[in-house]
């Protein structure tokens, strides 16, 4: 299915799962708004934490649609997060209701857009196999501060056979938009992850860990963590797992 088609049907709300796997070779995006009044500095912290953070697009307040995408950011996501002062205060469909002109998005690359370029090598992703969100964990690696943005990287886990490992480093490297490649390969604890099959965010996969390793890559999630310590008046998301499909073909550097 076509960008547009599929985000009409999240639009017309006849679809609301996670966008994994769907429209190959096109960019996802993960998304944050928030007041105008916190733009700057949020600006300022993804460009300090790009592996996190790398930004793709940034809709100025009182717009609704970004230049790498024909869509309307209010409902063309399956799903999005309304949080208050660092709370979740719901989980909705649309965010038209919450929607004012003093809002800034900001369109943040996601790792979704270089799995197909690991299914195609021959590696296997099971929360796709599952038909699960991949989970995805907060961790002890600080972020750079800017304002009251502070906090930890989140990070996103996908279990691989050994075999499959240097593949995978080798062609995620080529995503700098969509966080590049693995930030921690191995023991989750290092990075403090206590129990790997209860993840922070999205939902646990089922494998032998005899078997595959747990690969860690940067996550778009991290800015929703980061606002629980920065408490804005509002900020609102996607859902984690349900992003942006765009209409921009994927970057490989």
């Amino acid at each position: 299915m076509e960008p547009k088609e599929q985000r009409f049907r999240f639009r017309r709300k006849e679809e609301s799962g996670t966008t994994s796997g769907l429209c190959d070779n096109y960019l996802q995006a993960n998304m944050i708004t928030l007041p105008k009044e916190y733009a700057f500095d949020f600006l300022l912290f993804c460009i300090r934490n790009p592996r996190s953070c790398p930004l793709i697009d940034v809709i100025e307040n009182g717009h609704v649609r970004p230049q790498v995408a024909d869509a309307d950011v209010r409902t063309d996501l399956p799903k999005y997060r309304i949080y208050k002062k660092g709370k979740l205060d719901g989980e909705v469909l649309d965010i038209v209701k919450e929607w004012s002109d003093d809002l800034v998005t900001f369109l943040i690359g996601c790792s979704f857009t270089f799995e197909k370029a690991l299914v195609h090598a021959g590696i296997r992703l099971l929360h796709q196999e599952q038909n699960r969100v991949v989970p995805m964990f907060k961790t002890t690696i600080p972020c750079k501060k800017v304002g009251i943005f502070d906090g930890n990287m989140v990070v996103s886990m996908r279990a691989l056979t050994e075999s499959e490992i240097d593949k995978a480093i080798k062609i995620t490297s080529r995503f700098e938009t969509s966080h590049g490649a693995p930030i921690h390969i191995g023991d989750p604890a290092e990075i403090g992850i206590a129990d790997i099959f209860k993840p922070d965010y999205g939902e646990s996969i089922n494998f032998d860990i005899k078997e595959r390793i747990p690969v860690f890559w940067a996550c778009g999630v991290t800015p929703q963590n980061v606002c629980l310590n920065a408490k804005p008046e509002l900020m609102i998301s996607h859902a984690p797992g349900h992003m942006l499909i765009t209409d921009k073909l994927e970057e490989i550097n």
